[in-house]
């Protein structure tokens, strides 16, 4: 029997009306599915950001009054200033940080470095501490009282000089994965031609490369433009009276509570997140054009003066860095600095300081472990819709633009549209605000895309005759996303459960607006000891999230490699 022959009682099934009618159901309910999901989300972001530009045209009324807020921005110098301070730090961030993870990515993938493991996990380190772990430590290490404050000579380390440090100490992992993954994914077949053409190293590096990885690169500076232009745990502990925008949000909401001017900031701070995420989305595409299915890996071979002074850059950058995770965790454990440098755990007694007291570091726990638990079950599922959901097309296109939406939105503009769109007592959301449900839903909303964009990823690696086969078999599509969609990206569901917990822990921007008396997170309690003058004890509140940061990676590893060996024995097959 031939093949064409083979298929055709399956194709007569298919088309049977009892099977259209049952599909068709089965179609509807999922849509409904994606549509209420499209719902949360449009609450979740859309609406919030509605509520922040109304709020920028209106004054304190409530009226509207088209552009006199941002005629009046523009009126105040200390507030303008702030717009070329913060494009200078980020700029001058972006070449330092695109520089020196190009060469570490380099150095992990184009040459013989020995312990290349090791070197990547000390490198990408910084990841699991809050941004102002890295400023705190600077503080110990070149302030007024700091070990090191010789160094700068004369040079204060308040200002521009600690930011730009600080923001290039905590952007350098996220630069450093784009561009290891760029200078992989280069073809091989290229440098043994380069090499039959007798080209030199340097001819084939400027000529091989560079080009190969151009995309990886602009990718890079742009990721670490929008986060240093939107931090605000650097520049709020070491900025001193440098103003930079996401400080100045800070300012007019908590010092001044004016709300209005704070959405003329936040607005403007929009504005360059924005630009820099088309701008990414446009290399991300020709980077993709550019690869192809032909493309052969590439063994570097030895170079014993450039392994060698790769190893020594590698070295030196790795001492850095962990140097200054060193310092905040010492710093943590000295008694009075710099007059009593014994060590204790006094720094550690949370509930005897001003910051919100141990409580704060469990609700941190908490607001993190519901965050990763609900935020992963429902970017994944929704992200199966979108993707594999036939029919409701524009629906599921509306959904993929939502969800690509977060990344440009700073978190300082994200969590003051929240007080905005949350707090107005029409709302009947309004219940939500000041609980720890806004914040969970908030810190889902700010890390939505890179979750969505992980599953996504994940799911077109299944092949669509799963979908296929299961309907000539009759079966529901959700059994379908349950028995193979599910088991098959458990590790991509496991490691945006792991990206959130992670994150959540982190972050300070997107909450410092909404937690209550309730509700106060570690993070936001690292920022109050350090405006308290308790320095030592925000040092310390900021180690037990890189710790609790650690162990949560190292439990998603253990947790995934039994869950795989359960779920997917057909891998090892």
């Amino acid at each position: 029997m031939s093949r064409a022959t083979m298929t055709l009682p399956a194709r007569s099934r298919i088309a049977s009306p009892t099977f259209s009618l049952r599909r068709s159901r089965d179609e509807w309910v999922l849509g409904g599915a994606m549509l209420l999901g499209l719902l949360a989300l449009l609450a979740a972001v859309a609406a919030p950001l509605y509520a922040l530009l109304s709020k920028s045209l209106q004054n304190k009324a409530g009226d509207f009054i088209g552009l006199e807020n941002f005629i009046a921005y523009s009126n105040t110098p200390s507030l303008v200033a702030s717009i070329g301070n913060s494009l200078t730090i980020a700029l001058l961030s972006t070449v330092i940080v695109t520089s020196m993870a190009f060469l570490a990515a380099y150095s992990l993938t184009r040459t013989r470095l020995p312990g290349k493991g090791l070197f990547r996990m000390a490198l990408t380190a910084p990841i699991l501490a809050p941004s102002l772990l890295p400023a705190i430590s600077l503080v110990y290490l070149f302030g007024n009282q700091g070990v090191l404050k010789e160094w700068l000579l004369g040079e204060s380390i308040y200002g521009p000089i600690g930011i730009v440090i600080g923001s290039c100490f905590w952007t350098f992992p996220h630069a450093l994965m784009i561009l290891v993954t760029a200078l992989s994914n280069t073809d091989g077949r290229l440098y043994e031609s380069a090499s039959a053409l007798g080209a030199s190293p340097m001819r084939t590096f400027f000529t091989v490369t560079l080009p190969g990885a151009k995309y990886g690169l602009i990718s890079a500076a742009f990721v670490v433009f929008t986060l240093v232009i939107t931090d605000f745990g650097v520049p709020k502990v070491i900025g001193g009276q440098y103003n930079m925008l996401a400080t100045d949000i800070y300012k007019q909401v908590i010092g001044q509570q004016n709300f209005q001017m704070g959405a003329v900031v936040s607005v403007i701070l929009l504005l360059p997140a924005i630009l820099t995420f088309l701008a990414d989305r446009w290399a991300q595409r020709r980077q993709s054009a550019a690869l192809t299915s032909k493309a052969a890996p590439w063994t570097p071979p030895r170079r014993p003066w450039t392994d060698k002074g790769c190893a020594l850059f590698m070295l030196l950058l790795t001492v850095t860095i962990l140097g200054v995770i060193a310092m905040a965790v010492y710093a943590s454990l000295v008694t009075f600095w710099p007059y009593n440098l014994s060590l204790s755990l006094k720094n550690y007694q949370f509930d005897l300081m001003d910051g919100g007291g141990w409580e704060a570091y469990w609700n941190s726990i908490r607001m993190a472990t519901y965050t990763a638990f609900f935020g992963a079950i429902f970017i994944f599922f929704n992200a199966y819709l979108v993707e594999k959901l036939q029919g409701f097309r524009p629906l599921r296109a509306l959904f993929h633009f939502i969800a690509i939406l977060p990344l440009a939105v700073p978190g300082m503009a994200l969590g003051l549209a929240y007080i905005f769109f949350f707090n107005a007592p029409s709302n009947p959301l309004n219940g939500l605000y000041a609980t720890m449900a806004i914040l969970v839903i908030c810190t889902i909303a700010h890390f939505y895309t890179v979750c969505h964009l992980t599953a996504v990823t994940a799911l077109k690696q299944i092949d669509p005759e799963f979908e296929a086969v299961s309907a000539s078999l009759k079966a529901p599509q959700w059994l379908t996303f349950w028995r193979v969609s599910l088991p098959v990206c458990l590790p991509a569901v496991l490691e945006i459960g792991g990206y959130l917990f992670v994150n959540a822990m982190t972050t300070v921007s997107a909450v410092i607006f909404l937690y209550s008396h309730n509700t106060m997170l570690a993070s936001v309690a690292v920022l109050n000891m350090d405006d308290a003058g308790d320095i030592a004890p925000a040092a310390a509140m900021a180690v037990m999230i890189m710790v609790t940061c650690l162990a949560a990676k190292l439990l998603q590893s253990l947790l995934g490699g039994r869950l795989l060996k359960r779920t997917q024995k057909w891998r090892c097959a």
